[in-house]
């Protein structure tokens, strides 16, 4: 009788344990799918724990003596609690506020009624007709060129991203004009390898000067630094300076975020590090933004110990998230005034870059967008213009 109870309990016992792989499996599975894999030692974990404490119960291991009871239990919930500690920083992590860099493009879409666009008080002394110049730009410049288009352009419906006047990430749009699917592109300047790829096609892109704007550092609200100098900022981005305590801030390390590869702000942290190198950060302090139908943009987690970066109109018209603050550079905050009188020491010109010199209809626009009229839009709309210089 007893070896016939024996075979029971084991038979018992791998039939729970092809049970249980199967249903951990699904769960890890599911987990897997939805990009919570910091959950699966923790699942795992306890899987093992019921299974093996069910299998000493079926065979009356030691369940008569309870001080072997209390060490089996005790041991795991050990093992439950270190595989707990990654879930719960990443629920931490998630509460953790943001500069949620997801904004509605769609209301700054051309010819909507009630859209956030800015408008000349008279009537546009051009009016362009068919072929259009197709339109594409960093979402950054998107609430400007989408007024330009308004004044200009036919009234029709200009979808953000099936249109005339399209709107995408920096990279994105130079890709576009570089494979023919945009006539011109409201930019910061092109990285090296965008250049490099337009000489591959065999041109070479030309850039327009429009207006300035600045390069900002942000910070979180609670940190107690409100300035950097800029020999402070290549020392954060080169991994020189590590921790606050040496810029006079508090003993918390810094956290610098990044951005991808060829977007328009990785491109200008670049260019003011020159001959600093940059230091390679890891993925999870490389912001790519929301994907999906919201273009990436800068999205960086509001931590107390983060630095990122962005531009002005951006940051301040477009985000508005009291979150954060911008840092002084040098003793001066990034202001229009401070950017038209050059004291600002990060200022820099935005572009309509074209491939190769314009023509037709997109010369005509771009010759308008020099003019008084198009620079008093770009004034209007909160950016600073060429003529505001002079």
């Amino acid at each position: 009788m007893k070896k016939k109870s024996y075979w029971g309990q084991i038979g018992m016992s791998i039939f729970v344990l092809l049970g249980a792989s199967f249903f951990t499996f699904v769960i890890v599975f599911t987990f897997l799918l939805a990009g919570n894999i910091h959950y699966i030692p923790l699942i795992i974990a306890v899987a093992s724990i019921l299974y093996i404490g069910f299998v000493l119960q079926i065979f009356d291991v030691f369940y008569q003596k309870k001080k072997r009871v209390k060490v089996y239990w005790g041991l795991a919930a050990i093992i439950i609690a270190i595989t707990c500690i990654q879930p719960i920083y990443k629920w931490l992590d998630s509460r953790v506020p943001t500069v949620d860099a997801e904004v509605n493009i769609y209301q700054y879409e051309p010819f909507v009624e009630g859209n956030q666009l800015v408008e000349l008080e008279q009537t546009a002394s051009l009016k362009l007709e068919e072929p259009l110049p197709i339109i594409d730009g960093a979402t950054a410049l998107y609430p400007l060129y989408a007024a330009i288009a308004q004044e200009v352009y036919p009234e029709k419906n200009y979808n953000p991203y099936k249109s005339e006047v399209m709107v995408n990430q920096t990279h994105e749009a130079y890709t576009n004009l570089i494979l023919g699917r945009a006539d011109m592109i409201f930019a910061a300047g092109p990285s090296e390898n965008q250049k490099k790829r337009a000489e591959d096609k065999g041109f070479e892109l030309v850039l327009t000067p429009i207006g300035k704007e600045a390069f900002v550092f942000f910070v979180n609200s609670k940190n107690d630094i409100n300035g950097l100098s800029l020999e402070q900022i290549k020392g954060i981005y080169s991994g020189e300076i590590t921790n606050w305590s040496e810029v006079g801030g508090g003993n918390d390390e810094i956290r610098a975020f990044q951005r991808p590869q060829d977007s328009g702000s990785q491109t200008a942290l670049q260019r003011l590090m020159g001959d600093t190198p940059l230091m390679e950060a890891p993925n999870e302090d490389i912001a790519t933004g929301m994907g999906g139908i919201i273009n990436e943009v800068s999205q960086y987690k509001n931590y107390k110990n983060a630095i990122g970066y962005t531009f002005r109109y951006y940051s301040n018209e477009m985000v508005r998230n009291k979150e954060i603050k911008l840092l002084e550079v040098n003793g001066v905050a990034p202001t229009k005034e401070t950017i038209r009188s050059n004291a600002y020491p990060i200022a820099s010109e935005f572009y309509i870059v074209t491939a190769g010199e314009p023509t037709g209809n997109v010369k005509i626009l771009i010759d308008w967008i020099l003019s008084e009229e198009g620079q008093s839009l770009i004034e209007k709309a909160g950016y600073v213009s060429l003529i505001s210089e002079e």
